[in-house]
This record gives C-alpha cells, sequence and structure tokens, in this order.
C-alpha cells in the first residue's frame, strides 16, 4: 500500500516538474521575463474600470481618439465611385458583385446580398472575413459561390461548418455587406509587381494547376507578411489601422444604399474577422449591435507563447498604456455585444479568453446593461460553425429586428 502511494505520489510530482520545466521554456527564452513583467505592468489608464467616469460619452471619444493616435492611418479622404461589377439572382436574395475607392490609391471589392422583396430601408450586417492563412479569397469564405475550387470548399468546411452564413443572413432579411480585407481577395498582393528576387523561389505561382497556384500563393503570402509588416510600420503606419479604415469605408459604402436603414447596422466575423468586427463596432458610432466570434483575450495573457500563433495584422504598438483589448471592445457599451469563445482554441490561453469576458461583463454591469451582452462558450477548435452561427444570427435579429 505504501509502495503505491509513493508511486503515485511520484508520477503526480513528476507530471508536475514536467509542466513546470515545458512552462519554462518560451519563446523568447530567457527574455520572457522581462517581456511578461513589461505587459503586467501597463496602466491601462484608459479602461473604463481604471476609475470613475463620470461623463460616459467624453471617456468613450477619449478612448476612440487615443486609438485612432495609435492606429496612426488616416489616409486622404477620396469619393467612393462605386460601381457594380456583376449581379446574380440566388435563392432568397440577388448578389452583388461591387467595387469602391478606400483610399487614392487603392480600390477594394465586396459582395453585396440584398433580400428579396423588401419594401423599405431594412436591417444591415457587415460580414468581415478570417484570415486562416487563406489569402487568395476574402469574402469567398462566407459568401455561397459558383463552382468554388476544392481548397475553399474545404477551408469553408473546416471553419465554418460547410456553411457560409453571409447568405443566410441574407435570407433572415437582413442586407449584408462582405468586403475583402486589405492584403486578401481583391486585394491580395499583385505578384506581377513583387520584387523578383521575392518570387523566384515561389515558382508554382505561374503554374496552370489551379490548386496548385493557389496553395503557392497562400504560402508565398504568408511568408511576406514580415516583408510587408516590416514597410508598413516603417512608413509610420499600422496593419490594423489599414485595415480598419477599410472597414470603415465598408460602412460609408453600405449608408449609401436606400435599402439599408442606418440606425440598425450590425457586425460579425471570425478569427481577424471578429477582431476586425470589435474595433469597428467600438470605434464606429455608426454600429449598433456585434458579434464577436473566435477573437477576444486579454493581451498580456498571449506572452504565454500564444503570439506565436498569430498574424503581424493585429499589433498597435503602445496599446496597453491605455486599453487592453476588450477595453477597446467596450467603448461602445452599453451597445448589444455578443462574444463567441471556443474553448479548444489554440490562438489563447484559457485565461486570457476568460479574463477578457470577464471585464467585459463587469463593464457592462457597472452600465447597467448586463442584459446587452453574452458570451457563448463551445467545446470546440477555432471556427464558426453552423450552430454558433445561429446563436451570432439569434442575437442580430434580437437588437437589429
Amino acid at each position: 500500500m505504501k509502495k503505491g502511494i509513493f508511486l503515485l505520489f511520484y508520477m503526480c510530482f513528476f507530471a508536475f516538474s514536467q509542466l513546470i520545466a515545458q512552462k519554462a521554456k518560451q519563446d523568447v527564452g530567457q527574455f520572457h521575463l522581462e517581456i511578461q513583467s513589461h505587459a503586467d505592468n501597463r496602466s491601462m489608464s484608459l479602461s473604463y474600470l481604471s476609475k470613475d467616469w463620470p461623463d460616459l460619452e467624453a471617456w468613450r471619444l477619449m478612448g476612440r481618439a487615443k486609438m485612432n493616435d495609435l492606429l496612426n492611418y488616416a489616409p486622404i479622404p477620396v469619393p467612393l465611385n462605386a460601381v457594380v461589377l456583376d449581379t446574380i439572382k440566388k435563392e432568397g436574395y440577388t448578389r452583388y458583385i461591387v467595387e469602391y475607392s478606400i483610399t487614392e490609391h487603392r480600390r477594394g471589392g465586396a459582395f453585396l446580398l440584398v433580400p428579396d422583396g423588401l419594401t423599405e430601408p431594412a436591417p444591415a450586417v457587415i460580414a468581415l472575413h478570417d484570415h486562416g492563412g487563406f489569402y487568395f479569397f476574402g469574402k469567398e469564405k462566407i459568401v455561397e459561390t459558383e463552382n468554388p475550387p476544392e481548397d475553399l470548399r474545404q477551408f469553408i468546411d473546416r471553419s465554418y461548418g460547410g456553411r457560409t452564413y453571409a447568405d443566410e443572413l441574407a435570407r433572415r432579411g437582413f442586407v449584408v455587406l462582405c468586403p475583402d480585407a486589405f492584403y486578401f481577395g481583391s486585394q491580395r498582393i499583385d505578384i506581377s509587381k513583387v520584387s523578383e528576387n521575392f518570387t523566384r523561389i515561389y515558382p508554382e505561382l505561374q503554374s496552370s494547376d489551379e490548386k496548385l497556384r493557389i496553395a503557392e500563393f497562400n504560402r508565398f503570402a504568408n511568408a511576406h507578411e514580415n516583408i510587408m509588416a516590416r514597410y508598413i510600420f516603417g512608413s509610420g503606419a499600422t496593419w490594423p489601422g489599414i485595415l480598419f479604415h477599410g472597414d470603415r469605408i465598408a460602412v460609408d459604402y453600405l449608408l449609401s444604399l436606400p435599402q439599408v436603414d442606418p440606425k440598425r447596422i450590425g457586425c460579425t466575423g471570425l478569427s481577424i474577422g471578429g477582431f476586425r468586427s470589435a474595433h469597428l463596432f467600438a470605434m464606429d458610432s455608426r454600429i449598433s449591435v456585434c458579434v464577436d466570434a473566435g477573437w477576444m483575450t486579454s493581451y498580456p495573457e498571449q506572452i504565454d507563447n500564444h503570439f506565436r500563433n498569430h498574424t503581424w495584422m493585429i499589433y498597435i504598438p503602445g496599446q496597453l498604456d491605455w486599453l487592453d483589448l476588450p477595453d477597446v471592445t467596450s467603448l461602445s457599451a452599453p451597445k448589444p455585444l455578443m462574444v463567441i469563445n471556443c474553448i479548444q482554441d489554440n490562438l489563447y490561453t484559457m485565461a486570457g479568453m476568460q479574463s477578457a469576458v470577464d471585464k467585459l461583463d463587469t463593464i457592462y454591469k457597472k452600465l447597467n446593461a448586463s442584459d446587452r451582452f453574452q458570451v457563448k462558450w463551445y467545446d470546440v477548435p477555432h471556427s464558426f460553425n453552423v450552430e454558433m452561427q445561429d446563436d451570432a444570427m439569434d442575437w442580430l435579429e434580437h437588437w437589429l429586428k
């Protein structure tokens, strides 16, 4: 009996010591404690929980102004000059391929889905696509298209449970806009304009085999993020600033449509689409409700070996001196917000996800608006499956219809 107890104790001790040893090995090696300490000691001084803010609107404007300073991207406004490139009738709605100007140097494409039978302005949703390491497509990941390539079908199966949710939103009566993000789809990098020394090591970029060509482009674009980030940050801009500017221009376009009720606009997205949705909701007062799927964490928790899993597209230098991610998202509180988290999501620590939603919950309670905040947990890997989509759509319908 004593031998058995000793063996059990030894096994537990060994397992614990292995866990400690593994945890001690960090992506940044011996610099981890210094970097972690720096993150942990940021003041987040504009958090709604940092002190009492007697004037809610003044706090909100201050937070948005600081974020705009940090994003450091405000190009000269240009006319939309929107055009419709194609029109296809689908079951329950019409799909338009549209294009409009984002900056004086760049135009972007989007899918616009307009439900059948509208007799008055309708509620609208901006549906924002993910990252997923799949750059060749953007809006096509969340909207049904004709004869999609096998890689795209597999991606939709894996990330969205096989359903492109934007179509379902349109069939439920929402006008839906699905814009391509900077560096994806219609805004993907033009390899014919990239220095030859970068492209020559990717021979399949010119392949006649569609599957090989798309896979090679995604491989190239993924590696090339490092180069892009150096130039973007070196120019004084930020990658999130460029992304969020494009999303705000999408709101401009949506509001130019007579089919849209400007007082009933929501946004949603998975992964970096959730990241974009959270910031669009936070920074743009024209957004009434948000569903953020697969992107809500506290940044200091990510330093525990979880920034390794992320794209260059999320970093805003200096942000933690002022606001953590949940603090930014709360800038539109008490407007309705749903957060969807995946328990098996390897992009975040559980502690990071939990502390973020706890902070949001506390803020909404402080504002006497608990009914306007909801978090849903699903025991699945990083994804936005049909069950999650249905819950998101129910939330949007509840607050927008």
